[in-house]
């Protein structure tokens, strides 16, 4: 983690956190960084956040006084940004969002030429750009000053390209869509309706402040009681820049990320294209997707929390399908990044081909009981290494044996220690999150 830069981006509060010269700065660098040699060119896209609108501008100015081209795609998603980037062969690409927070939060995600998040080593030197320990970069003058340029038929092209994935019409399909009032609104409708779908949305109308604002991924119950009332087939949740899926059966039931996993890797494997007989998941993925694809015989890797350490894995390994629970899913034949709206046709494709309801497909995993608490410390590496809490959790591990598990990490953002157990019943789960917890306070590790 960088004093700025997390494993998603840069993101604060608006104007309090993130400011508007920060994001200045980050664009001085980056079109310094990438136009040493040639004049580059970057791609801009935003959700629709009311502060995206003076990022976008400050990005833009910071990058053409440096030199370089700035390409606005407006209000995108962050796939289509990746999409842009490695089509059109952009420098980088940026994109404007903080994901599923509220609106007044923002931030800014740099997009490198593969389609994947830059490396740290960039994301450090900007930093140290931002605090003065790396000199002034010099502006560009004369012919040299970059310019802006319209963009959006690149998100256009993006648009053509999801409903090319598709393998067959959706038509007679009654499909419920919830746009979270973010980026998914300029795109996601177009798609199913080209596909033939009866497409119904909500969430479809963002004002700048409503955003995520209960509705989308993070709030899917909008979505559950709109399926029922409307009868539909299934539906699909994403979150402000539409990089998360969650999905909905048709009775009103939530296909969270585990299940979008075996259900998609499940129909890949029967048709002869899971890479390596492979899914990868995070750590945080549910016991009961590991148990489910144990009985059908698919592999599984475990990384770090992140659709970005998910990714790495997919490439380094050549596996074709990963993901987490909150439903960032990355399907590498077509995409670098999560896509939510991608997900969702991958749903609809394996519903049409298996010629079953999403329901009965997710009903083959028992997602088991999970609870997470969350405890604030005054030192996370102490709490980690007390050998105390360590022989407290080896003992939740022998007693949960192979129907539950127990998870203990270090939040990466926060002084706080996560304490998850996964077990057979709520009680079974709150008997031992507890139990660890407890060590914590005897050994005056929490912070009240």
């Amino acid at each position: 983690m960088g004093k700025y830069f997390g494993t998603d981006g840069f993101r604060g509060e608006a104007n309090k956190d993130l400011t508007v010269k920060h994001a200045f700065m980050v664009g001085r660098y980056l079109g310094w960084y990438y136009g040493q040699d040639h004049k580059a060119r970057i791609v801009i896209g935003k959700d629709t956040r009311r502060s995206s609108y003076m990022f976008e501008d400050a990005l833009s100015a910071g990058l053409t006084a440096s030199g370089a081209d700035a390409y606005l795609l407006h209000v995108t998603t962050t796939p289509s940004v990746a999409f842009c980037v490695r089509l059109d062969g952009f420098d980088c690409g940026i994109m404007i969002s903080a994901s599923h927070n509220p609106y007044y939060d923002n931030g800014i995600k740099v997009i490198g030429a593969t389609g994947q998040k830059i490396d740290a080593e960039i994301e450090s030197r900007i930093e140290d750009y931002i605090d003065g320990k790396s000199g002034e970069i010099p502006l560009a003058t004369g012919d040299r000053i970059g310019r802006t340029v319209d963009y959006v038929s690149g998100r256009n092209r993006y648009i053509g390209y999801l409903i090319s994935i598709a393998t067959r019409s959706f038509k007679n399909y009654r499909v419920g869509i919830d746009c979270s009032n973010g980026s998914a609104s300029s795109i996601a409708k177009s798609v199913f309706d080209a596909l033939g779908a009866k497409t119904y949305v909500i969430n479809n109308d963002p004002d700048g402040t409503n955003i995520n604002r209960g509705c989308g991924s993070t709030h899917i119950e909008e979505l559950q009681r709109y399926v029922l009332e409307e009868k539909l087939d299934l539906g699909f949740a994403y979150d402000g820049d539409a990089d998360r899926c969650i999905a909905v059966d048709g009775r009103g039931r939530i296909v969270d990320g585990d299940k979008i996993l075996f259900i998609c890797g499940k129909y890949l494997k029967e048709t002869g294209r899971l890479a390596n007989n492979t899914i990868v998941t995070t750590v945080m993925s549910n016991i009961g997707l590991y148990k489910a694809l144990d009985n059908i015989g698919i592999s599984y890797e475990q990384t770090q929390v992140g659709d970005k350490y998910v990714c790495e894995n997919m490439m380094a390994n050549g596996n074709c399908l990963g993901g987490e629970q909150s439903g960032h899913i990355i399907f590498s034949k077509h995409a670098t990044t999560g896509d939510g709206i991608l997900t969702s046709l991958m749903i609809m494709e394996t519903v049409i081909e298996t010629k079953r309801s999403l329901a009965d497909l997710a009903d083959e995993v028992r997602i088991y009981p999970q609870l997470l608490k969350n405890v604030k410390v005054s030192d996370k590496q102490a709490a980690m290494e007390n050998e105390a809490v360590k022989a407290a959790i080896e003992q939740a591990k022998a007693e949960l044996g192979s129907d539950g598990r127990i998870l203990v990490r270090a939040s990466g953002t926060e002084p706080l220690i996560r304490v998850m157990t996964e077990a057979e019943s709520d009680e079974i789960c709150a008997k031992y999150v507890y139990d660890v917890i407890a060590v914590m306070r005897r050994e005056n590790l929490i912070v009240e």
